[in-house]
């Protein structure tokens, strides 16, 4: 089995996966339902994903879960279920990475809450947060993940408390933390890329970056800030490939696989070291952006 710190000690680009919920779209998933259904629902569906982007050139392929806490099951009535979706989610993920035929981790996938915090007028204390987050880590644990992947925040004090509550879940795994830089490189709460970084390291985060967001280009420049002001980070990048269109009664999110390739190399010249992405992508898009990473490696 490798490691987290066996991928960083190698010094090369890690490929992080693709989309998993667009994916699951085109297999029938319908917008609105709990992809984390599909754990249980439709096993074999979600380890072809896995498969494909282990296939594509993958190091790090996040479980199922980005809406597997118990406040967002609970908007389903399956806040029930955490500790089954979640097991079972990072058990799929762990079968697919075991017969990889090279390097991989399963990152355990933790999104946000979907409440707004205390801090911001809201009704989520960071305590709850924390429990809960600790909650759905704890499951994902037992289930094998080798790291947590937290990802998708916008606001300092809930992404700091899944931190937290990781960390009380199973201090020995590494947690790597990304926010989404959507508005004029700010996240939608006002934080900056410098604000970020220092908070997402001082609450112990392996690796800090930004992911989805409204397409590759508006993340360069954040991690360039980044990486300024914090030159020895390990940063990550995991975009969306574009702004999603309906086109033919179909979500086009535009970016092709080729443009992605370029973005990659981009992402490493702006000091990322951990390399993906979101919404929109496919394994066609990761094996472009994986060949083109390892050309420029070369």
């Amino acid at each position: 089995m490798t490691t987290w710190q066996e991928l960083i000690e190698t010094g090369r680009p890690i490929i992080a996966d693709g989309a998993m919920g667009t994916m699951l779209m085109t297999q029938g998933l319908e917008f609105g339902d709990p992809p984390e259904l599909w754990n249980v629902e439709h096993p074999e569906v979600i380890r072809r994903v896995h498969r494909g982007y282990l296939e594509s050139g993958a190091n790090v392929i996040l479980t199922n879960t980005f809406g597997g806490s118990r406040m967002r099951l609970e908007l389903h009535g399956r806040q029930d279920r955490v500790g089954q979706l979640n097991q079972t989610a990072a058990l799929l993920a762990r079968v697919e990475v075991d017969q990889a035929a090279h390097p991989a981790i399963v990152a355990g996938d933790i999104g946000p809450s979907g409440q707004i915090m205390a801090a911001l007028d809201g009704t989520l204390e960071p305590e709850a947060a924390r429990a809960a987050f600790a909650e759905q880590a704890s499951a994902l644990a037992a289930g094998g993940v080798d790291v947590f992947w937290i990802e998708t925040m916008s606001d300092i004090s809930e992404i700091v408390s899944a931190i937290q509550g990781a960390h009380d879940a199973a201090p020995d795994k590494p947690v790597i933390a990304t926010m989404s830089f959507d508005t004029r490189g700010h996240t939608m709460m006002g934080v900056t890329p410098e604000q970020a970084a220092a908070a997402l390291l001082e609450a112990g985060a392996a690796a800090i970056g930004g992911n989805c967001g409204n397409g590759p280009e508006e993340l360069v420049p954040v991690l360039e800030r980044m990486h300024a002001a914090y030159p020895n980070a390990v940063l990550v990048a995991k975009a969306n490939v574009g702004i999603p269109r309906l086109v033919n009664m179909e979500i086009d999110y535009g970016g092709t696989p080729e443009t992605m390739a370029g973005f990659a190399t981009q992402f490493r010249g702006a000091g990322a070291t951990v390399i993906g992405a979101c919404c929109g992508s496919t394994p066609a898009h990761l094996l472009a952006m994986a060949e083109a990473l390892r050309s420029a490696s070369a």
